[in-house]
C-alpha cells in the first residue's frame, strides 16, 4: 500500500500544480469575456444615457421613473428595460473592477461570485494556458501544496476510518511465525 499512495501523492501534486498553472490563464479569459459583455451593456444603455442627457441633464434615474409612471403599457415596460440595463451595467462593472486585485483574489472573488454563464461560456472557449509570471508560478505551487495537503488528509483520514471500522487484521500465520524466531520462543 505505500508503493500506491506514493505513486498516487505524485500524481496529485503534478496534477495540481499543473491545475494551479491554468487557473491565472482562465482568470484572464473570463475578465476578456466580462469586459466584452460589459462593452455591450454600455452600448445597449447609450441612446437611453443620450435622451437622459436631452432631457433630464444626465439623470438616467429620472428618464427610468419618467417611463415607469406612464399608463402606457410599451413605455413602462421601457423603464423597467432601461433599469435592467442600468443595474447589468453596475453589476459588471463592479465584477470588473474585483477582477483587477492580486491573482489571489481574483481566484477568490471568482471561487465566491462568479456568473455562472460567463465561466460555462469562458470555459467552452477556453485555451489552456500555463502561467509562467512570478504571481502565476507562486499561484501555481501554493495551489498545488495546498491540494497536497487535503490529499494527504483525506488519505490519512480514510486509513483511520479503515482500521477503525475494519479493527486490525489479524498477523498472517508467516508473520507470527517471524516473530516468534525473533523473539526466541521457539524451540527446536
Amino acid at each position: 500500500m505505500p508503493i500506491v499512495r506514493g505513486l498516487l501523492d505524485r500524481v496529485v501534486l503534478v496534477s495540481a500544480a499543473v491545475a494551479g498553472g491554468l487557473v491565472p490563464g482562465f482568470i484572464a479569459q473570463y475578465r476578456q469575456r466580462l469586459g466584452g459583455r460589459l462593452d455591450q451593456a454600455r452600448l445597449d444603455l447609450e441612446p437611453w444615457q443620450k435622451l437622459a442627457d436631452q432631457f433630464y441633464q444626465g439623470d438616467i434615474d429620472k428618464l427610468i421613473q419618467y417611463h415607469l409612471a406612464s399608463t402606457d403599457p410599451t413605455f413602462h415596460s421601457e423603464g423597467a428595460i432601461i433599469r435592467a440595463l442600468v443595474a447589468t451595467v453596475h453589476q459588471l462593472q463592479s465584477a470588473v473592477d474585483a477582477l483587477h486585485g492580486s491573482l489571489a483574489s481574483q481566484a477568490a472573488y471568482l471561487t465566491l461570485h462568479a456568473d455562472p454563464g460567463i465561466a460555462r461560456a469562458t470555459l467552452a472557449d477556453w485555451v489552456p494556458t500555463f502561467a509562467l509570471s512570478g504571481e502565476g508560478l507562486l499561484f501555481a505551487l501554493v495551489f498545488a501544496v495546498l491540494f497536497w495537503l487535503v490529499f494527504l488528509a483525506l488519505w490519512w483520514l480514510l486509513g483511520l476510518s479503515g482500521r477503525r471500522l475494519f479493527g486490525q487484521r489479524p498477523a498472517r500465520s508467516w508473520q507470527r511465525r517471524a516473530r516468534e524466531l525473533d523473539s526466541g520462543s521457539i524451540e527446536h
